[in-house]
């Protein structure tokens, strides 16, 4: 009885666990993501960004990226290049 209860519960951490990484939720198309398709010479990016099952496509404008339209099911998203900080 024990021994079932332990493993029920190590079955339930396994699944939360799966869950919170979100790894296995993409990659069931059930929550939206984005990619890089280019990166440009001068560090800017081009991201292409598909709408999940569950939730629609992640807003890039908060990161200072701007909406370039939609294509083949796609969200296009034009990105500044990121700051780095010198040493």
């Amino acid at each position: 009885m024990v021994k079932t209860i332990v493993f029920v519960a190590a079955l339930i951490a396994a699944a939360m666990f799966a869950v919170k990484n979100g790894k296995i939720l993409r990659a069931a198309g059930m929550i939206g993501h984005c990619a890089v398709v280019q990166t440009t010479s001068d560090g800017q990016q081009w991201e292409a960004c598909s709408s999940g099952k569950l939730e629609g496509a992640p807003d890039l404008s908060r990161n200072g990226c701007t909406s370039a339209g939609l294509y083949a099911g796609q969200i296009y998203w034009h990105c500044p290049a990121p700051v780095a900080s010198a040493p």
